[in-house]
């Protein structure tokens, strides 16, 4: 289960890094994101297999709904995995989401996306952000599963 987050976030990482430096496209982001949100699924299932084995949980649930909710039910409190969930939940539904793709091919390119009326940009700011918080979840994730 840790080598699949592990080997997923140093994909993800090569997209912000590398591809996203040379190519500059929403293409590239919209990959990113999704490159994440299979990472944190695989981390959501690390969650619930541990919490069912320190005896947290009864059943895991097959859907990702179910699994997401029951991860913010079961670690309320904790900071860190709560913030990871609401943006994995944004995550899972971006590609359903209306977008606009802006200056492509340029160094200012940018996703924006329309959240239920609300405009979120992401831009290469935002995806650093988002990485910043995504390494201090998988460090929890990492002394969770261990």
């Amino acid at each position: 289960m840790l080598e699949q987050i592990i080997k997923e976030k140093t994909s993800a990482d090569h997209l912000l890094y590398v591809s996203l430096k040379y190519t500059k496209t929403c293409d590239v982001i919209l990959n990113l994101i999704r490159r994440w949100s299979v990472m944190m699924g695989a981390c959501v299932d690390g969650l619930l297999v541990q919490a069912k084995k320190n005896k947290k949980l009864k059943v895991i649930p097959v859907a990702p709904r179910q699994k997401i909710e029951l991860v913010k039910k079961t670690f309320k409190n904790s900071p860190e995995i709560m913030t990871i969930m609401e943006l994995y939940d944004f995550f899972k539904r971006i590609d359903n989401l209306p977008k606009k793709r802006e200056f492509e091919f340029r160094k200012n390119v940018r996703l924006v996306v329309n959240d239920n009326g609300k405009e979120v940009i992401i831009d290469l700011e935002k995806l650093k952000e988002y990485s910043k918080n995504l390494d201090i979840f998988i460090e929890y994730i990492k002394k969770y599963l261990a």
